[in-house]
Parts: structure tokens; C-alpha cells; sequence
């Protein structure tokens, strides 16, 4: 025991102690840097097609977040949904959507669209603990899949599952691979509080959008286009 107390006490542990902790207070500063830098950068250059990533929760999600999809042109394409493991109605609604778009636009035929699934962040009435467990799940496996496709842009309404894969996005421009421009639009629900998701990704959005005046006068970053689903 005497030993073990008097090889810690030795300058040689000390040393490598004091070059791990600034090794590890440099990464920290670097990524913190490139944090700010791709959080300050909105620099989009001009392109013909916009590859869009849409997280769709369920239910009244889904149905926003396809409205708002509804009014894009088809040059954001192809489009990536990424929905919910235990969501069974979003990928219905998804196709439905889908069909009715090429139904209605003939130049929709040249686009493309696919949905992928991640497990749910939080489940509805899920401890707060074992939400935490749940979320860093869904982050492990929201990045690799976030990083194969490399979209342009993510669109997001609010959904648990959004934060995970916003979050996989910016680390994207973290680690200099690509920078993905991150759209958040807060459901028309939400008319004096944000949502949870809301709270967290204000701060990691590019653009916030709310759709309610109040909000607008509480968190003057965020853009107010009036009722836009």
C-alpha cells in the first residue's frame, strides 16, 4: 500500500498527469472553437438540388412537418424521413404523401425519397433517467446514419427523435466532414412555451421558426413567418 502511495507521489506520474489534462483541455477548446464556428457559419453555396433530411414524429408531427414539406420544390431531393422505430403510422402517411406529390407535379417523378428508422429517444410517459440511456442510444446510431447520407439541410418540428439526429448533423461540421444547415420549425401548438426539443435545439439551429408572436417577443433569434403549416 506504502509503495502504491509513493509511486503516484512520484514527478514521473505527475508529469504524464499534467500533459493528459492539457492534451485533453486542448481537444476540448478545439472542439468548443469549431462549435462556434459552425454555429456562426449560415454560408450556403448555390446549388441545383438540396439533399433534405426530415425527422417526422408521430401523429400531429408527421402531418406539420409533411405540410411544410408540401410546399418545397422539388429540388430538395432526394429526401431522407427518419421516424421512430416504434412509430407505425408515420411511414404510411410518408407514402401516402409521396404518391400524392408525384400525382399532382410530374417533374416530382425525378425525385427521390426513402425513410429510415432510429430507435425513440423518449417513449411517452418514460423516466427521465432511463431517458438519458434511450437518447445517447438513439445518438449512437443516429450519427453513423446521419453521416452516410450528409444531407445539406435538416427540417425538423419538434419530435423526440430530432434532437439525436440535429445533434449527429452538427457534429458533422464539428469534425469538419460537412456543414449541415439545421431548420427548426416549433409546432403551431406551441403559442407561449417552447417544446422541450424546441428548448434544446434553439441554441444548435441555424434557423428557428415559430409560428406565434408571443414567442417571437420571448426569443428574439427566432424567425416569425406567421402560420406556416
Amino acid at each position: 500500500m506504502t509503495a502504491r502511495v509513493v509511486g503516484l507521489r512520484h514527478p514521473y506520474a505527475w508529469v504524464c498527469f499534467v500533459i493528459l489534462a492539457a492534451t485533453m483541455g486542448a481537444v476540448t477548446l478545439v472542439l468548443i472553437l469549431r462549435l462556434c464556428i459552425v454555429l456562426r457559419s449560415h454560408d450556403v453555396k448555390p446549388r441545383e438540388s438540396l439533399s433534405l433530411l426530415i425527422v417526422a414524429g408521430s401523429g400531429g408531427h408527421t402531418t406539420e412537418i409533411l405540410r411544410l414539406v408540401g410546399s418545397l420544390s422539388s429540388a430538395y431531393s432526394p429526401r431522407h424521413y427518419i421516424i421512430a422505430d416504434t412509430d407505425t403510422m408515420s411511414a404510411n402517411k410518408i407514402n401516402s404523401f409521396e404518391h400524392d406529390r408525384v400525382d399532382r407535379d410530374s417533374s416530382a417523378l425525378s425525385s427521390s425519397y426513402h425513410i429510415h428508422r432510429i430507435p425513440r429517444s423518449r417513449e411517452v410517459h418514460q423516466s427521465w433517467l432511463s431517458t438519458a440511456c434511450s437518447t445517447l442510444r438513439s445518438l449512437w446510431l443516429s450519427f453513423p446514419l446521419v453521416h452516410g447520407i450528409k444531407p445539406d439541410l435538416v427540417l425538423c418540428n419538434g419530435p423526440g427523435t430530432c434532437v439525436p439526429v440535429c445533434v449527429s448533423a452538427l457534429l458533422l461540421g464539428v469534425l469538419g466532414i460537412k456543414k449541415v444547415i439545421i431548420v427548426y420549425a416549433e409546432s403551431i401548438c406551441r403559442v407561449e412555451t417552447l417544446s422541450l426539443s424546441g428548448k434544446i435545439l434553439f441554441y444548435l439551429s441555424d434557423y428557428f421558426i415559430v409560428q406565434w408572436p408571443t414567442l417571437k417577443e420571448k426569443y428574439p433569434k427566432s424567425v416569425y413567418l406567421g402560420r406556416i403549416v
